[in-house]
């Protein structure tokens, strides 16, 4: 008796094998295609300003790039952000770039003829609203800006395009109201530090390096932005229709929140080319974007939020071809 089921033992352990094998082969189909060379060659990605999650990102990617694609140089280009990196990309710059939504099509809207060209390969993550000022600030709103020094982020970049939005919504002249000022992530959280600015304006994937780093150093809190703002915002122009009201969870900064969550702005960071790219070229890039989610967001927390469910929806932009062709491969 005892070899009877030490022979049906041994059957259901070929046959797990066999079954073992054939799920991990499917997971290696649907992570890299088999038996093909990888693309090689040179391209440009545009990234972002230091200590902001585009250069994070962008710097990541490059390494599971890399891994994959051996034969690919992947030169990064540092920017001010969106604005820029859009700009990049439909210019012939940059290849590939992460811009944020409203930055993408505010672009459309003033350049028609060379938006044209660009595509999208991945919905990534979303972009929150953070407006920073001292633990014993006065300032409660952001209609408390106004006769202020304000850091409204970099020119080019896509937190000057939502800092002077939200400055417009609570009424506020850009211009006119506060004493604006050119500084970034990079640069805006030692400026208010030292006292050299009230408030600065960051929109980024959270957290973001340069306020966890802050936050070690010296006491600061968010400044609510709320919803009727956010609804103001949505009249000024077509762009404004990606952002979304919504709350910036307790967990994010332990030590400033102290349990709260803030009310902010959220909008949308795509993955975006031309469509003069190499399509088998952007349908590895796309499967690497996905399949690196995991070990890119080990150290990159935005990164996690990459979902292959959602990455399809690249609006504005329609899908580049090779894109279409690798969510197509997988499509259940």
């Amino acid at each position: 008796m005892s070899k009877v089921f030490s022979r049906i033992g041994r059957r259901q352990a070929r046959q797990g094998a066999a079954a073992g094998v054939v799920v991990l082969g499917l997971l290696l189909w649907w992570l890299l295609p088999l038996g093909e060379d990888p693309p090689s060659g040179r391209i440009t990605f545009s990234t972002g300003t230091s200590r902001g999650v585009y250069q994070s990102y962008g710097s990541q990617l490059r390494d599971e790039l890399a891994k994959d694609m051996p034969g690919l140089t992947v030169v990064l280009m540092s920017s001010n952000g969106s604005q820029d990196n859009v700009e990049r990309v439909a210019t012939g710059h940059a290849d590939f770039t992460i811009a944020a939504a409203d930055a993408v099509q505010l672009y459309e809207s003033r350049h028609p003829g060379s938006a044209a060209r660009l595509r999208g390969v991945a919905r990534l993550y979303d972009d929150y609203v953070q407006l920073v000022v001292p633990r014993d600030s006065g300032i409660r709103s952001v209609a408390d800006l106004k006769g202020k020094t304000v850091a409204t982020g970099l020119p080019g970049s896509g937190v000057r395009l939502i800092a002077n939005r939200v400055l417009e919504a609570a009424g506020l002249d850009p211009d006119k109201d506060v004493k604006a000022v050119d500084k970034g992530i990079n640069n805006g959280p030692q400026a208010l530090k030292q006292g050299d600015i009230d408030a600065f304006f960051w929109s980024g994937g959270i957290p973001t390096g340069g306020l966890t780093g802050l936050a070690k150093t010296f006491a600061f809190r968010f400044v609510p932005i709320d919803a009727a703002l956010v609804a103001k915002m949505h009249s000024q122009d077509s762009s404004t229709s990606y952002y979304r009201a919504t709350n910036m969870s307790e967990s994010v900064y332990r030590t400033v929140q102290n349990g709260e969550t803030v009310p902010t702005i959220a909008v949308s960071n795509v993955m975006i080319t031309r469509t003069d790219m190499d399509p088998r070229l952007t349908e590895w890039m796309t499967r690497i974007v996905i399949k690196s989610r995991d070990d890119i967001g080990s150290r990159v927390h935005s990164a996690q939020l990459v979902d292959l469910r959602t990455a399809i929806d690249t609006n504005p932009l329609p899908l580049h071809e090779g894109a279409r062709r690798y969510y197509r491969s997988v499509k259940p």
